[in-house]
This record gives structure tokens, C-alpha cells and sequence, in this order.
């Protein structure tokens, strides 16, 4: 005898007006809470419609296996992505689906090929000391955590993906990536003068104009930094990329490389902060390795810095949600999903469930090692860097990046936060620090 499962329909949840505006707010606001309070009230799939517009919200690891191994090419990254940032970064290689992305990631993989990453190493180990050693240090008066870091690795995206020092155009060029950001996700979204989108527009422009200045040295060089590489690559037909492929990949990577890089750096220089015992570790693991300087194979000697980073990228996961667009009806659980819907799963949702996580509110780097290996209770429990088609390009690059600075951290400070502090975070558009994380630095050799 056979069982056939029986297939309903996913009906819109029935609230009002109001109370869809405050939930679509609140996912925006702390979407964490949105998502446990959705899940806890109406379960693992909810569908919400606002004017023509269909949201469905998909919570548990499962979700996640679904929407990024995209067996049945049921959802698309352009569609979902055009919609929240196409304005701003249109053509990225997050928003290209199919063929066209395959395409695109191919050429692009030769700038985060082993070779590669070896030399950005080179590179990255001597600034990151000296950037480093230059932050004001005075016991009444913090550092600002985050925007010390995006300076950072804006600089250091620049060298190594330009292959240049930005000099005085270096601000200029945050606050444009900062703009596009922002833009990413206004509460107005009409590009009339003066709101967030106008601005984010106006930063895209001047960052394409920029690139463009760049782009004939680059095509005609010899150079070994990223935008030369997007420049020189070819494929099995001797095909390049065209100079608007070539700067809307470039604008992409370089917000990607250090926006997502320095809120995964701020969440761990705040855990340690409120676990020094932690950091005492890391500064005995870093010290074990006996250089003054990084180099490629003591990288992953560094287990104990892979675990911290790992934890702190479950509890503050850069991007907190990950959007698609269903093309077709799926099914999930039991019910079928109509196509034409703009579908999010929550990483940062599954990174809190006690179905995976013990005492998931806890900080305990503990849980990745191999005797506990939480994060392999589900092949899709801990997303921080997506997966399937879309897993994060530049995943090794950025790994690399975050130790090299939490090496030259613990080698030359030791760093605290008020007892009674508590980070504040803005978990959209990227996670974030409302203050900014003033932390307290003491240098290690004038310490007793």
C-alpha cells in the first residue's frame, strides 16, 4: 500500500493592515525577534501580502538546504536582489543566476585562486601591522571599533584589489560605498533629491566614474591586483569582460571585501572584549607560532582564532536574512509556495535554534571544535557566507583578511568594554554597532 502525501495550499496569514506594516518593520528593525516571534506564532512557512507584493518567510535549516541548493532552479538571486540593491549594485555577482553566473564566477575565480591569496598575504601582513600600530591609545577615550576597521579594509581592499593607495580620495570613497549601502534598503525608496536612494545613486555614479579613470591603464598592464585580473581574464574562447562588467564587478567586490569583513571583525573584537579569558587564549595561540609576521600554512595552525570567528559570525551574522524569488510553485513541508514571491530564509534565526545550538545565547567558540562540531548537527544550520551556486566567492580571502588582523590585535593589545556594556546592533542592512563600539585599548608591552 502507498501513501501519498497530501499538498496544501500556503495561505496568507490573516492580520490587518497595521499589523503587516508592524512585522514588515520589525523584520527590517531586529529580525531575529521577527523571526522567532513569525516561527513561534506561525511555523515554519508564512506568507504575508502586502498591496501586490507576496513575502514568504521560510525559518530552520531546511529552508535554507532548499533555497541554496536550488535543485529545480525554483529561485532567483536577480530577481530578489534587483529589487533591494539593483539600483545601487546592479550586475554584482550575487544578483546573475544560472548560465550567466557560472559564467561570470568562472572569470572571477582567478583572483581568489591559491597563487593569489599568497600574494595578497604578502601584501596585507606588513599594512595590517603598521594600521594597527598606529590606533590612539589614552585610558579615558575609546576607539571606535567599526569605523576604525572599515577605514582598514577599505585600504587594504584598494591594495589589493586596485593595486593603489587611495591617498586622499580614500574618504571620499567610504562614504560613497556607505551611501550605496545605506541604499540598499531606505524607508523612502523614490530617488528623489535628498533621500537615501538619490544619494546611494549619486555614490554609484561617481564610484563607476572613478573606475572608468582607472580602467585603460589596467586593461593595458601587467598588474597582479584584482581589477587588473577582472581586466586581463578570458575564457576558453578568448572572451574579457566589458568595461561595465568589468566596474560593476569592481564596485560589488569592493563593498562586499570590506563591509561584510568589518562587521564580522567588530562582533569578534566585542566578544573578546567581554571574554578576556578568550583573548588570553588566542594571544597564546598566536605566540605559539613563533613569527613576527603571518604567512600562508600557519593560517589554519590558528584553530583556536577559526572557532571565535565562527561563533561570532553565528551570533551577528553579517547579513541576517537571504532573499529569493520563487519563478515557479515549491513545495516545503507539506505546502505548496506560489510562484512570483519574494522568499527569505533567516540565518540568523537558525544560528539561535536549540534544535542545533546548545545554549545558543551563550558565547562558546567551544561548540565548532571537533569534539562538539555543532555546526555539522545540519549541513545548513550555520550560513554565514550562503551556500550552493552562491557561496561567498571571496570566503578564503576574507578568513585570511580577519586573522592576519586579529593576529596583529592580540600581538599588540589587550582590549576591553565597560562591564555593564552591551552592544547595541543594527542587523540590517549589514550587522552593525549603533555606537560604533567604543573599546579600550591597553598596548601589551607597557602593561605589568
Amino acid at each position: 500500500m502507498t501513501h501519498e502525501t497530501t499538498i496544501h495550499e500556503l495561505e496568507p496569514i490573516k492580520i490587518g493592515l497595521l499589523e503587516t506594516i508592524r512585522l514588515i518593520r520589525k523584520s527590517y528593525v531586529n529580525p531575529l525577534q521577527h523571526a522567532q516571534e513569525m516561527q513561534e506564532r506561525f511555523g515554519n512557512a508564512v506568507m504575508q501580502k502586502f498591496f501586490r507584493i507576496t513575502f514568504v518567510n521560510l525559518y530552520g535549516a531546511d529552508a535554507h538546504r532548499l533555497a541554496l541548493i536550488n535543485s529545480d532552479q525554483v529561485f532567483s538571486n536577480k530577481e530578489a536582489w534587483d529589487q533591494i540593491i539593483g539600483r545601487v549594485f546592479p550586475n554584482g555577482l550575487m544578483l546573475r543566476d544560472g548560465d550567466d553566473h557560472r559564467y561570470h564566477r568562472r572569470l572571477m575565480q582567478a583572483g581568489f585562486k591559491n597563487k593569489a591569496l599568497h600574494r595578497y598575504l604578502s601584501e596585507m601582513g606588513p599594512q595590517v601591522n603598521e594600521a594597527v600600530a598606529s590606533w590612539p591609545v589614552h585610558p579615558d577615550h575609546p576607539l571606535l571599533a567599526f569605523p576604525t576597521f572599515k577605514e582598514m579594509t577599505l585600504n587594504l581592499a584598494a591594495t589589493i584589489f586596485l593595486g593603489m593607495d587611495l591617498g586622499d580620495e580614500a574618504a571620499r570613497l567610504n562614504k560613497a560605498f556607505e551611501a550605496t549601502v545605506a541604499a540598499s534598503m531606505p524607508r523612502i525608496p523614490l530617488a528623489i533629491p535628498g533621500t537615501i536612494l538619490w544619494k546611494g545613486i549619486r555614490a554609484r555614479q561617481y564610484m563607476c566614474e572613478y573606475f572608468q579613470r582607472l580602467l585603460p591603464a589596467k586593461r593595458t598592464g601587467n598588474g597582479a591586483d584584482m581589477f587588473s585580473l577582472l581586466c586581463q581574464a578570458t575564457d576558453e574562447e578568448g572572451n574579457q569582460y566589458t568595461d561595465e562588467e568589468v566596474i560593476d564587478h569592481m564596485n560589488f567586490l569592493m563593498m562586499a571585501a570590506h563591509d561584510t569583513t568589518t562587521s564580522t571583525l567588530t562582533s569578534m573584537t566585542y566578544a573578546l572584549a567581554k571574554h578576556p579569558e578568550w583573548q588570553e587564549r588566542l594571544l597564546e595561540e598566536v605566540q605559539s607560532l613563533g613569527v613576527k609576521q603571518l604567512q600562508y600554512e600557519d593560517l589554519e595552525k590558528m584553530e583556536l582564532t577559526d572557532w571565535v570567528m565562527k561563533e561570532a559570525l553565528r551570533m551577528y551574522p553579517p547579513l541576517s536574512t537571504l532573499p529569493k524569488y520563487s519563478l515557479k510553485s515549491f513545495e516545503f513541508e507539506g505546502l505548496r509556495i506560489p510562484a512570483g514571491a519574494m522568499v527569505a530564509t533567516y540565518p540568523i534565526h537558525t544560528h539561535y535554534m536549540e534544535e542545533y545550538w546548545s545554549e545558543p545565547l551563550k558565547f562558546d567558540p567551544l561548540r565548532f571544535s571537533a569534539g562538539r562540531a555543532e555546526h555539522k548537527n545540519h549541513p545548513y544550520c550555520w550560513v554565514p557566507f550562503s551556500g550552493g551556486a552562491h557561496m561567498c566567492i571571496g570566503l578564503h580571502f576574507a578568513v585570511m583578511q580577519i586573522k592576519v588582523v586579529m593576529f596583529e590585535m592580540l600581538r599588540q593589545y589587550r582590549w576591553s568594554v565597560p562591564d555593564n556594556y552591551t552592544m547595541a546592533v543594527q542587523q540590517s542592512p549589514i550587522s552593525k554597532p549603533r555606537d560604533g563600539l567604543p573599546v579600550y585599548l591597553k598596548p601589551r608591552d607597557k602593561q605589568h
